[in-house]
């Protein structure tokens, strides 16, 4: 068939010629890179502690995917990188548990995952939408990005009221040129403006002399990874997992929601074939395997699906030899190095645009599903999610050797489920109908 006319360049299952296929390959991993690292270093920020490492991350980014091509038989061009959903809850857990609960939350994500994989293979599809509709999901991302809005915040220095004009200036222009970008960039270049960001504002660091660049010098070329172990490094934690696991729902919307999209773009039903269980599956073993090693929890990124969109180029060769890319990155040093040099202005004024976009992506769930906020019903379950996720809520369970909290996102998903299953929508019930038809005027 002539290219000419075909929807896509390269199909799901076709390799492209060698050197087409490097650069494809390499096309996805400028895409994913800036959002994947980032995720470490805002953890790490925000738990003010070495909680993650950014080769850790993209070992797991690659691996993860490779894991995701296998259990989706190489029929789905998805890549995984590290997921912002848990940065707020992987630093809050560190705080209580250290280690322990980090990887034990992001094993348990995965696990909870894989479990759901087996129950769509079993039941179908149909009961996740009615466990986390949108009125449900929608809050939860929005809460996910507003509360780390305050991280943001301080790494600028605006919390404490004495700022140095280099720091807000700093900020100023990672901040706009990240916005810039996003807005007007073409190509590939519109789907990395964090990337595009915080090297504007690194450059402009260095220019006034803010970076110590010895920290690049003293890196060796090659290093290996920092990876933590069960059993030797970390130990099982009821606090991680009960703190996670809400979270873990929102992941798995998300999921589906990326999924969607791709079979639109590349007018294929992926959550028919390879379908919905075996791309959870991939997910899960991704995610499994990350909180296994000490690595962010991993998802679909949308990055490199705009990239299968613009490219038309859908094959999972491709996809394969950027996760081994990825891979490979892991192990050089002095780029590490530089990254850990960035500063904290810089990614403050990214971060600024980040949590925002989390935020509104949570609203846009609530706006493309047509919510009905005149249904009171709708109301008293958002506005309940978002003061109990937003307004410092705690909720404490206590035995005699253990104590458990509950806070933040995660007890705002268990309300808000909660809320969605008891409340009856009383435009959807008739014994509701009937009683409001007694009062209504003819």
């Amino acid at each position: 068939m002539n290219q000419e006319n075909k929807k896509l360049i390269y199909d799901t299952y076709e390799k492209p010629p060698l050197g087409e296929w490097i650069i494809l390959a390499l096309q996805h991993v400028i895409a994913m890179f800036g959002a994947t690292i980032l995720v470490p270093i805002l953890v790490n920020k925000a738990a003010h502690a070495e909680v993650m490492s950014i080769p850790t991350a993209l070992i797991c980014s690659g691996i993860g995917t490779l894991l995701y091509i296998l259990a989706t038989k190489g029929k789905s061009p998805v890549y995984l990188g590290s997921s912002f959903t848990f940065i707020a809850p992987v630093a809050a857990v560190f705080v209580k548990d250290g280690i322990s609960g980090v990887a034990t939350g992001i094993v348990s994500v995965g696990l909870v995952y894989i479990l759901f994989s087996f129950f769509i293979k079993l039941f179908g599809k149909g009961w996740i939408h009615k466990l986390l509709p949108p009125i449900v999901v929608g809050p939860m991302i929005m809460i996910i990005g507003l509360s780390l809005a305050p991280n943001a915040i301080a790494q600028i220095g605006l919390d404490n009221g004495a700022i140095a004009w280099q720091s807000i200036f700093i900020a100023i222009v990672s901040f706009l040129v990240t916005a810039v970008v996003a807005i007007y960039a073409k190509g590939i270049f519109k789907v990395i403006p964090f990337l595009i960001g915080i090297i504007s504002g690194y450059l402009l660091s260095a220019s006034l002399g803010l970076i110590d660049f010895s920290l690049i010098k003293d890196a060796t070329y090659v290093s290996l990874p920092r990876i933590v172990l069960p059993l030797k490094d970390y130990s099982f934690s009821l606090v991680g997992m009960l703190t996670m696991l809400p979270i873990a729902l929102v992941s798995i919307s998300e999921h589906i929601g990326d999924h969607m999209a791709l079979s639109s773009i590349i007018e294929k039903d992926l959550t028919k074939d390879p379908g919905l269980d075996r791309t959870l599956l991939g997910d899960g073993l991704a995610t499994t395997f990350a909180g296994l090693i000490g690595g962010p929890a991993n998802t679909t990124y949308g990055e490199n699906t705009s990239i299968v969109g613009m490219s038309r180029v859908a094959s999972v060769w491709v996809i394969g030899l950027a996760a081994i890319i990825s891979i490979c990155l892991a192990f050089l040093g002095k780029v590490t190095a530089i990254f850990q040099t960035i500063p904290d202005e810089v990614l403050g004024g990214v971060s600024l645009l980040l949590y925002g976009f989390i935020s509104v992506n949570g609203l846009k769930v609530l706006i493309e599903n047509k919510t009905d906020f005149n249904n009171i019903r709708n109301i008293v379950i958002v506005s309940s999610m978002l003061i109990f996720g937003l307004g410092g809520a705690i909720i404490t369970l206590e035995t005699n050797n253990l104590s458990i909290s509950l806070t933040g996102m995660s007890l705002s998903a268990i309300v808000g489920i909660i809320l969605n299953l008891v409340l009856k929508d009383p435009n959807e019930n008739t014994i509701f109908k009937r009683i409001k038809n007694l009062f209504r005027k003819d």
